[in-house]
């Protein structure tokens, strides 16, 4: 077999593992809003930690990252993403509830 026919298919084969391990981890948060299965503060964790679990697959499956090959540099600046994407999301999610705590008042 050739070199790079062997290569193209544990590519190939990667993509896959991701692509059934992305599937899975949307199809569980979705069963469960839709079936209603979970009551609602479990529901939002098993969705949050399904997100988290997803972004490292991506990142790890589709982009090919990993702490052993990628440069010191790429790692800083996902983190630097990850710190400051954290920041918008938490601070949006603080003045909501803020603004819905005004709103009850």
């Amino acid at each position: 077999m050739h070199p790079s026919t062997t290569a193209s298919k544990h590519g190939l084969k990667l993509y896959l593992t991701g692509f059934a391990l992305a599937l899975t981890l949307t199809a569980i948060p979705f069963a469960l809003v839709a079936m209603g299965l979970l009551p609602k503060v479990p529901t939002l964790i098993v969705i949050a930690v399904a997100a988290v679990i997803q972004v490292l697959v991506h990142l790890r499956y589709f982009l090919h990252l990993d702490l052993s090959t990628t440069p010191r540099e790429t790692i800083l600046a996902i983190v630097f993403a990850a710190v400051l994407i954290f920041i918008m999301v938490g601070g949006s999610i603080w003045i909501m509830f803020v603004l819905q705590q005004r709103l009850l008042v």
